[in-house]
């Protein structure tokens, strides 16, 4: 393990692994180094990238240093960006999608993949209520985290009631509520862009290279959310994987991100 230190001071644990161009990994929610997705797409692009894995605040082997911002995140990935020699390409999956897209604007990132950020916007699902982000914290400020995270389940990302019931039963539901103080932070990434209305072009600034990425088993809601992102950035390409969900292998996505990065 190795640490940078944040422009506010927390330390921000990372893991750099292969050689090549460097790469940044962007976890979602509840996510970190040894708990991620990232850790098997990391092992994939290694031959081809120096990839950079890293806990995000809150999180794992990272320190938490508040109030939260979001630009404290984006400082984070300013300092990760600058040990990996200044400038680096990036991927953000879920949430961490979102916090990608925000780094993009300001951060010297040269290329950017995001895979299923969570945006609703259309009534193919239910829209993310207005008052969550309120009750979310309200849970937590209660020392309630199993309720926080069933709350980020059912309504965040709109699983059913039943299958979260059978989640609490599961021995990494004691993980999940380890790390539940940092949803607030994931719904302040992406809650205005859940309203159930056609994206905005939020992001005017990120007109470099980028891939907009879903999973052709993937709920209709959350692809067309992930096409609506294409159309509203100015450099986007628009890619389905065929067979893959939300839950995506590093096998069908690490080509895919290859070839792009490196075309």
């Amino acid at each position: 393990m190795s640490t940078t230190v944040s422009a506010d001071g927390t330390k921000i644990a990372y893991t750099r692994t292969g050689s090549g161009p460097a790469l940044v990994l962007v976890d979602g929610a509840m996510c970190y180094r040894g708990s991620s997705p990232n850790d098997a797409l990391a092992k994939e692009l290694a031959a081809r990238f120096t990839v950079y894995t890293y806990d995000r605040r809150g999180r794992g082997e990272s320190a938490n240093t508040g109030p939260y911002a979001i630009e404290r995140e984006v400082e984070d990935l300013a300092a990760l960006i600058k040990e990996a020699g200044g400038e680096a390409f990036l991927f953000g999956i879920s949430s961490g999608a979102a916090l990608a897209l925000e780094a993009a604007r300001s951060l010297p990132v040269t290329k950017l993949a995001v895979y299923e950020p969570p945006f609703v916007v259309d009534r193919t699902r239910p829209r993310v209520p207005a008052d969550y982000p309120e009750r979310l914290s309200a849970a937590l400020q209660e020392g309630k985290p199993g309720k926080a995270v069933k709350m980020f389940m059912t309504e965040g990302v709109g699983l059913g009631r039943v299958t979260v019931a059978m989640m609490r039963i599961m021995p990494f539901w004691a993980k999940l509520k380890k790390v539940a103080p940092t949803l607030p932070y994931d719904t302040a990434l992406v809650i205005d862009h859940q309203s159930g209305e056609p994206l905005r072009p939020a992001w005017p600034e990120v007109k470099i290279p980028t891939l907009t990425v879903d999973g052709g088993r993937s709920p209709d809601w959350m692809r067309n959310g992930v096409a609506s992102l294409a159309k509203v950035l100015p450099s986007a390409e628009h890619k389905t994987l065929p067979g893959q969900t939300h839950i995506v292998k590093a096998a069908a996505l690490a080509p895919v991100l290859t070839e792009f990065y490196l075309s």
